[in-house]
């Protein structure tokens, strides 16, 4: 299937999501575009069942209120189970759905193309931060000035 054909397949889908649809789309895609939430499905596909402590260590950076908050959104969107054990202390464990592995294993390209093309990323960056101090051309100003001639 060339390029435009992955597209147009792509675009006819889209086109089939009922109005209310559009918000859970950019829901669920919220999580493809996360590093925690990808992160966090990426742990759970590699080591199986976490505690949330587990997941913590391994998601360096993260804070205890983003990843509880993570784990409640991806719990809500059915991408993760979350098991209470009725011990004390309490014991939680987190495990990825069908669903969740699914998204893991459509995401896993894009990490790979990441990866490849890294070397790409860091000389376009190069190049961008070696043009300081020149406006680019995309940069629109934020005001206009007003035309003395315009209507009022």
């Amino acid at each position: 299937m060339t390029d435009h054909e992955t597209l147009s397949q792509a675009e006819a889908i889209c086109q089939t999501l009922r109005e209310d649809d559009d918000g859970v789309r950019r829901e669920v895609l919220a999580h493809a575009g996360s590093r925690w939430s990808l992160g966090i499905l990426h742990a759970l596909g590699v080591y199986g069942k976490m505690r949330h402590a587990e997941i913590k260590r391994q998601m360096t950076g993260v804070t205890q209120r983003m990843l509880t908050k993570t784990l409640r959104s991806l719990e809500r969107d059915g991408l993760l189970i979350r098991r209470e054990f009725g011990e004390i202390p309490p014991r939680v464990e987190y495990e990825l759905t069908p669903l969740g592995m699914e998204l893991l294993i459509r995401m896993s390209p894009i990490w790979t193309w990441v990866v490849e093309n890294v070397d790409d990323f860091r000389k376009a960056r190069c190049t961008f931060d070696s043009q300081e101090g020149k406006k680019p051309s995309w940069q629109i100003p934020t005001s206009m000035p007003r035309d003395p001639e315009a209507p009022d």
